[in-house]
């Protein structure tokens, strides 16, 4: 029954790394993956049960017989429950972040962007792009920010081909910046709340290397466009469920949702409640302002014309369900023993956390990013290893490295062919791009950034 859950979960990898050219969608397989390994699972329950969970299976017998019945109530309260429960933190977290990020663009929090990146020097747009791209995406996440961002180069842009640069540009700059923080890509976020990093260390850790990752492709790209692009000077739609805010009104909501988030570390730290419950909060709040703000729209009745085309709406529901999924899914497959059977052999024969940063970006370029990432995270577990005793089990601490180098290396290396990450492809889907154009343009270019801030993060930790 292993090797069945295994070979599903085997199995959903190739479908979710073929996505362009199978055309399932990669949530579905996730979902499926999940589901049907803990179904698998339940069913030769009793199995699984004695050899990984022995003890504590004897102690919530409490002396009574142990039936079918029984081992089934054991995985549901004491197994199941506890990834449900990782699963939905995350889950949480993103719906909130995404909502807020909503809520901000709907009343036109994000327009300054258009006026300050209207230029015809191509490469000034392209820097003035790229950058507003990285801050945003550190500061909300690198999907909704790559959404936000190729809405605003679709209609400044008017030639296809150049369009196809700065959209690259942007996706490259996203994936950096996300990764850089915590609240800025889910696999940050899922370190975060199982306690393999602090917000700050992680920040400070991975802030040279994002940047190194991010400025050397855009450089390159640049060097692809020619001196001056047309731009499309078209004025701004109205959105439906708009608002009529001045510009103060804008910058207390900007500052209630931007600065909110940045509020979340602190928050935890205080609390030590989870950093959804935090997430929450900052939504309620800015949930309330703007009710006060828009009060006299709401019985009046306008036509809906979002800015954020459907599709990429329709992404940020896929992605929350894609993350339940492989979550759950590779949860599974941990409680069969076949994740530490392949600790055992990477700690033998690898025992090297830059080989895996390596591995882990080469499995990304092709797999999804956050779906490479919760596979390294899940061969080991947060420990308290003595670095006198042993240097290499250090690195699997609290703010270890071996955390900040696959989170970094998954985040980068999704660049590559741009299907590894969901903003790669948020961008394929929009501009009707082809993959192979995306990996001789760019992904060339993305792999020497990738490379650049490893040999960046490898100088930081040892000189």
């Amino acid at each position: 029954m292993t090797l069945i859950i295994v070979a599903i979960l085997l199995v959903s990898y190739v479908l979710i790394a073929t996505e362009q050219l199978t055309n399932i969608n990669k949530a579905a397989v996730a979902i499926f993956a999940g589901t049907m390994g803990w179904v698998l699972y339940i069913c030769y329950g009793t199995d699984f049960v004695m050899s990984q969970h022995e003890g504590e299976y004897v102690g919530f017998l409490n002396g009574a017989v142990a039936t079918s019945t029984a081992v089934k109530q054991y995985i549901a309260q004491n197994i199941f429950l506890k990834y449900v429960g990782r699963a939905a933190e995350i889950v949480l977290f993103l719906l909130a972040t995404m909502t807020i990020v909503e809520i901000l663009n709907n009343n036109g929090c994000f327009d300054f962007i258009t006026p300050m990146v209207r230029t015809r020097r191509s490469k000034r747009l392209l820097w003035t792009l790229s950058a507003a791209t990285f801050i945003i995406s550190a500061n909300l996440d690198n999907f909704t920010t790559t959404a936000l961002m190729l809405v605003v180069t679709h209609h400044l842009v008017a030639e296809r081909k150049p369009r196809f640069v700065y959209g690259s540009a942007v996706v490259i700059a996203a994936n950096a910046g996300g990764a850089m923080t915590v609240i800025g890509d889910p696999a940050g976020i899922y370190l975060w709340n199982m306690g393999a990093i602090t917000a700050t260390d992680f920040s400070m850790s991975l802030l040279l290397p994002c940047l190194v990752a991010w400025a050397l492709p855009t450089y390159f790209l640049g060097r692809m466009l020619p001196e001056r692009v047309n731009i499309a000077w078209k004025p701004m739609p109205y959105r439906g469920d708009d608002t009529n805010l001045n510009v103060w009104q804008r910058a207390v909501m900007l500052f209630v949702g931007i600065g909110g988030l940045w509020f979340i570390p602190t928050f935890h730290n205080i609390t030590k409640l989870s950093p959804f419950l935090g997430a929450l909060c900052v939504l309620s709040v800015l949930w309330i302002v703007n009710e006060i703000f828009n009060h006299r729209l709401y019985n009046v009745e306008k036509m809906t014309e979002r800015r954020i085309p459907r599709t990429l709406q329709y992404g940020v529901l896929q992605m929350i369900l894609f993350v339940m999924g492989i979550m759950l899914a590779v949860a599974v497959v941990t409680e069969t023993g076949a994740v530490r059977w392949l600790a055992n052999i990477c700690d033998t024969y690898i025992h090297n956390i830059w080989v895996m940063g390596l591995l882990a970006g080469m499995v990304s370029s092709v797999l999804d990013n956050f779906t490479t990432a919760l596979s390294f995270f899940a061969l080991h577990s947060v420990s308290e290893a003595d670095v006198l005793s042993d240097p290499y089990l250090a690195t699997f601490t609290t703010g270890g490295y071996y955390w900040k180098v696959i989170a970094y290396s998954s985040a980068l290396a999704g660049n590559i062919f741009a299907v590894g990450s969901m903003s790669g492809v948020a961008l394929l889907k929009l501009e009707r791009m082809p993959m192979m154009w995306f990996f001789r343009n760019v992904g060339i270019k993305a792999i020497a950034g990738w490379i650049a801030g490893l040999a960046v993060m490898v100088a930081v930790c040892y000189f």
